[in-house]
């Protein structure tokens, strides 16, 4: 053998029958004497004599990834031994064979790839398409959540060696139109051995049209991912990142609330910044809807991991509580406007809760003015309210009096409750006017930097400091920018 380095020749034994096994894959076989199968389940591996085969190693792993890589250990400890051996895998090597791809990311024993005949190419002779032509996608279906998310066509499943595969496949899928129920799809079994199977069925079926095994394969002529297909990513996306970046590993509830409630506040930016004009304004909102389901998705992944509850849970709980509380779209109640959308909702919400209080329910930590608008308005469901804004816009006046009263008696603690009071009866007017406070002052509080940020740049360009400018120059530039 060439060089000091010890070898790997790995030669494949075709589809099934004898006659797709090359040549020089038997000459190899028969001038190596220490021989390695991947598995004995296959029609063709009985021309590999005296070898060592890898079955145990499915037996006692957990994951189909630990078989491989115990496999993959297990021969480069043999060719360090021995010099050379021969391992021996069904199909071809470079066609769906992870313990080659293992084999070839490690650079202790040198690796020898034949060329074999694989499962594809009898399935493209007994489907009759050039899966070029027909663009054919192949797809693991052990991987079928996540590769398929995107795909849409012609997809050739392999290692659907189980009906149980065939199964998830199919529940992978949210097809919530049920387009995909009578779609074709082609189970191929054995395939180049005399048992070979070909049935034609459909995609509601491929789980209970045939006893599924090892040289069981599935052809969808006409596949379209469902609308969930995209999340089953994103959530494995977001398994991946907990368990493997150690920012994310680090992470617990009460360290991301922060990220949680800045996400919230850059939805809010980027509604805000919505033009109806300007599609690309849709952009920004993409993102952050992004950024904000990316931490719900957080939570539940470290629920998931303490055993707690998973992101099906979440789901499921907000469907099937929104159709009790819909008893109008979902149920045979009727109504005749959202006014007796919201009262119903109250009733059942109330009853689902067993709540005691109107203030139940209510989060302690919303923004101030957002909480003060929430009290206010549950305690005024209860009929605790003035008639109209009339009687509420002469508390602010009441509550300022009331303001410098405690300001005069230089009573700081006073001073400050008074102050609370004052701004509790504003956001009273604001709801009594059909006005959002949090969004009002939000609006006051940009409107205000958008025009200091004028009076700033008049004041660069007059050479005027304005730290040291008088308040009559300010004033005088703050007029000018309201004018403009």
């Amino acid at each position: 053998m060439p060089g000091d380095r010890p070898r790997i020749v790995v030669v494949g034994l075709g589809p099934g029958g004898e006659q797709h096994v090359t040549t020089e894959t038997l000459g190899e076989i028969e001038r190596i004497g220490h021989r390695f199968l991947r598995t004995a389940v296959h029609p063709s591996a009985h021309l590999v004599p005296d070898a060592v085969t890898f079955d145990d190693v499915y037996e006692e792993a957990e994951r189909f990834d630990d078989v491989y890589h115990e496999i993959a250990r297990r021969l480069i400890a043999a060719a360090d031994v021995d010099g050379e051996v021969l391992y021996a895998v069904p199909g071809s090597p470079l066609v769906l064979e992870r313990t080659v791809r293992y084999l070839r990311e490690q650079h202790e024993v040198a690796l020898r790839i034949l060329p074999a005949v694989s499962f594809l190419d009898v399935a493209w002779a007994r489907l009759g398409i050039d899966p070029i032509e027909a663009g054919v996608t192949l797809i693991d279906g052990h991987d079928f959540a996540t590769a398929a998310a995107d795909v849409s066509g012609a997809v050739l499943v392999a290692h659907t060696h189980a009906n149980w595969v065939l199964s998830d496949i199919k529940l992978s899928v949210d097809d919530m139109t049920g387009s995909l129920d009578g779609a074709p799809a082609v189970l191929l079994q054995a395939l180049g051995t005399p048992d070979e199977r070909i049935v034609h069925t459909t995609w509601s079926e491929i789980d209970r049209t045939l006893d599924a095994d090892h040289l069981t394969s599935l052809f969808l002529p006409e596949f379209r991912a469902g609308p969930g297909a995209g999340y089953v990513r994103f959530h494995q996306l977001a398994r991946t990142l907990r368990e493997q970046c150690p920012w994310d590993v680090e992470q617990t509830h009460d360290s991301l609330v922060p990220y949680l409630i800045e996400e919230s506040y850059e939805v809010v930016d980027a509604i805000q910044a919505l033009d109806p004009d300007d599609p690309t304004t849709d952009e920004a909102l993409i993102e952050e809807l992004g950024d904000l389901l990316y931490q719900i998705e957080f939570h539940a992944t470290i629920a998931e991991q303490e055993g707690r509850f998973t992101i099906d849970d979440v789901t499921t709980g907000i469907h099937d509580k929104l159709v009790r509380r819909h008893p109008h779209v979902f149920g045979t109640m009727e109504v005749e406007g959202t006014d007796e959308v919201l009262a119903n909702w109250d009733e059942i919400k109330r009853a689902e809760k067993g709540r005691t209080s109107v203030f139940d329910g209510i989060a302690h930590s919303l923004p101030s003015l957002s909480y003060a608008h929430q009290v206010q308005r549950k305690a005024a469901k209860v009929g605790f309210d003035w008639p109209d804004v009339h009687g509420a816009v002469p508390k602010i006046a009441e509550e300022t009096d009331e303001v410098m009263a405690a300001h005069a008696d230089d009573d700081p603690d006073a001073t400050a409750i008074e102050v609370g009071d004052l701004l509790f009866a504003v956001v009273n007017v604001a709801r009594h006017l059909g006005v959002e406070p949090e969004a009002a002052l939000r609006a006051a509080s940009n409107k205000f930097r958008h025009r200091f940020e004028q009076v700033e740049r008049l004041a660069t360009e007059r050479d005027l400091d304005l730290r040291t400018a008088t308040l009559d120059q300010l004033d005088a530039l703050w007029d000018e920018v309201k004018s403009q």
